[in-house]
């Protein structure tokens, strides 16, 4: 065999095909990105009350201050929420800073700043330090944002376009498994104890190191580096390191000519907010992405733990069950790139609000009649609810909102929509973080209702806004959207 077809996986009708360094790039900005996004999600849930033990002895001990039980709550709500705090502030500099320095660029510095806060959460302890630990957690979001809006970004436009679902979905799939490694790690039995709950909170830094390296030196974005820096030379060069395939080289070049014709250049904020045309393409980039975030998916993640004792099951018991959704949440993205390979995003998006808002319902009453009832096979009827939520989640909700900005918007308006999705998501996190638990101590096991009237209102706005991407170019799709709100996308 010549070395083109040693390189390809697999080749689709268009001959454009996978290679083994887009497949790398994939894999390693998951790894090392993504992965540590979703890492610090789920960290804190299993050490939070040994954290909270300690965080009382540091107020006693450091600060002579003896807190009640109402202070280290809002201590530890602070500890936790500055994260999303962080996320809210990233997202709003992020379109710049993937404009200034590159997908790849903003990558490698939401690297460096992981690592930092990965030294801040190692050392805490010693320092006796409640400022490092609230620090690292800040910054943390902070390089998150960043990487919720350079990561889509950077596969998309390193992948041929009939691959765009495929490579989009490796966002979704890293939260994902980094929620898992972080239930995982920070079970007692390994490093969610008293001794070494710091290296809990710092573990992830291990991959971001182990995958910072290879990330340097990969390919830049190409259409970034033509459209954006001018560089024809790099651009042409990464193509060819990416496809194998001079034909499809030429194809793309050609392409990215006829973009910086038009002047499509980056565009601003103000820009982008003027631009009546962008009104409806950036509604469903914010839409989709906060109505991701207020499904239910990180209440069920957030306080499954809690979901499951109050449904009868021993702490042990729940830890374990709890272990087990989340391996589940992990195999079921994994369907991903498979699904959005062979099937449309509107039948998916659909598909996914219907499943998830039935779920929703189901549970609610499902654990509101074993609250007053206590029976056992209810207990088993809730899991299966939440279980079904979460394969309605993968479907189309978990996977298609990362990236469908970048499917949507043509590369000039491309960052601003992206790192305004990106803040529409941590709005949306923050919000279900702070609602979450009144809902549940004023409507028990109704709390998730809300959450099933936002998959119903996705539901309706997929339906009637969202055009099919699968296999279009986005300047075909722009003209669906011109007319915003009177758009008719057939």
């Amino acid at each position: 065999m010549g070395s083109e077809n040693n390189q390809e996986i697999h080749v689709n009708d268009a001959g454009e095909s996978w290679t083994w360094l887009l497949f790398l790039i994939c894999l390693t900005t998951t790894l090392g990105s993504t992965v540590p996004v979703g890492y610090f999600f789920g960290v804190l849930n299993a050490p939070a009350e040994i954290i909270q033990s300690w965080c009382d002895e540091v107020l006693s001990n450091e600060y002579d201050t003896n807190s009640s039980e109402s202070q280290l709550n809002l201590l530890w709500t602070s500890i936790v929420s500055i994260y999303l705090i962080g996320g809210i502030c990233g997202s709003c500099f992020s379109a710049c800073c993937c404009n200034k320095y590159g997908r790849k660029g903003t990558l490698i510095i939401s690297s460096v700043i992981l690592l930092i806060c990965g030294l801040l959460f190692t050392w805490c302890r010693a320092a006796r330090s409640l400022e490092m630990l609230l620090v690292a957690r800040f910054f943390g979001g902070i390089a998150s944002a960043l990487i919720f809006t350079a990561q889509p970004m950077y596969l998309l436009e390193l992948a041929p376009s009939s691959l765009s679902g495929s490579v989009g979905v490796f966002t979704c799939i890293g939260v994902t498994a980094g929620i898992l490694l972080a239930q995982i790690v920070s079970l007692p039995q390994l490093l969610g104890n008293d001794d070494n709950w710091p290296y809990a909170l710092s573990f992830y830094a291990l991959l971001v190191l182990l995958c910072l390296l290879p990330l340097m030196c990969y390919p830049e974005s190409p259409r970034w580096l033509y459209l954006v820096k001018g560089d024809v030379a790099a651009s042409a060069h990464g193509l060819r390191q990416l496809r194998g395939n001079e034909v499809n080289v030429q194809l793309e070049l050609n392409e990215l000519e006829q973009t910086l014709s038009k002047n499509d250049k980056s565009s601003t904020i103000c820009q982008v907010l003027r631009d009546k045309a962008l009104l409806l393409p950036l509604l469903l980039v914010c839409a989709l992405q906060a109505s991701q975030q207020l499904s239910g998916i990180n209440a069920i993640f957030f306080y499954s733990l809690l979901i499951l004792t109050n449904a009868g099951f021993s702490s042990s018991s729940a830890t374990w069950l709890n272990l087990g959704i989340g391996c589940f949440n992990l195999f079921t993205s994994l369907l991903g790139p498979l699904l959005l390979y062979k099937f449309n995003r509107r039948p998916l998006l659909m598909c996914s609000c219907l499943i998830c808002g039935g779920s929703l319902a189901g549970m609610s009453f499902s654990l509101y009649y074993l609250l007053s009832s206590e029976g056992m096979a209810l207990r088993y009827v809730s899991i299966a609810f939440i279980l079904t939520f979460i394969l309605g989640f993968q479907l189309g909700l978990g996977p298609i909102a990362y990236f469908i900005g970048s499917e949507l918007l043509e590369d000039a308006p491309r960052p601003v929509a992206m790192s305004f999705g990106s803040l529409f998501s941590w709005l949306g996190n923050f919000l279900i973080g702070l609602c979450f638990p009144l809902l549940q101590i004023a409507w028990s096991s109704f709390a998730f209702m809300p959450c099933m009237c936002v998959c119903i209102f996705c539901l309706l706005l997929v339906w009637r806004y969202l055009p099919e991407t699968r296999g279009r170019e986005p300047k075909d799709v722009k003209p669906l959207m011109s007319q915003g709100l009177r758009s008719k996308i057939n």
